[in-house]
């Protein structure tokens, strides 16, 4: 029994990194799953109240860190107010639309036409779109850090 318990705890890390390249696949929930199967049905006690804050606090941030990261660099890029919220809604309806490539293109093609329905020039639209290329890359990569360090710290605490 504890053998099948720890691969569901593995199998849910596991998952959480496949969140990354396949973003259907809800990576904080499966991360979490795999903290709840290991306190409910290993010891809850080994597991800190700091752990669990922790926990709180960089799930929220893993969250929005896509969204952070594309508004920031759609804003360094020269994007508008108006390009960063699309930006923003491109990452989330790009979930769903063809994952994972969506997630690139959609916010890339949002920020274009928003760019361009304001009357900016085409290359400051691209330059935008670039940026928020850029953020995704980047957020790719909190992304992986922030549950690299829940795991790591899942592990240590226990």
């Amino acid at each position: 029994m504890d053998i099948l318990i720890w691969v569901l705890i593995i199998a849910s890390f596991a998952a959480s990194f496949a969140s990354v390249i396949f973003p259907i696949i809800p990576g904080p929930l499966v991360l979490w799953i795999g903290f709840l199967i290991y306190f409910f049905f290993v010891d809850g006690n080994e597991l800190s109240i700091f752990f669990w804050i922790g926990a709180v606090v960089l799930t929220i941030l893993l969250i929005i860190s896509d969204i952070i990261a594309n508004s920031y660099f759609v804003k360094r890029y020269g994007g508008s107010k108006w390009g960063e919220r699309a930006a923003a809604v491109g990452v989330i309806v790009g979930s769903f639309i063809i994952p994972p490539f969506g997630i690139l293109v959609v916010p890339f093609v949002l920020v274009i036409i928003v760019e361009l329905v304001q009357k900016r020039e085409s290359q400051d639209a691209l330059k935008a779109a670039v940026g928020s290329l850029f953020g995704f890359l980047s957020g790719t990569a909190a992304k992986i850090v922030i549950t690299l360090i829940m795991v790591i710290w899942f592990f240590i605490d226990i």
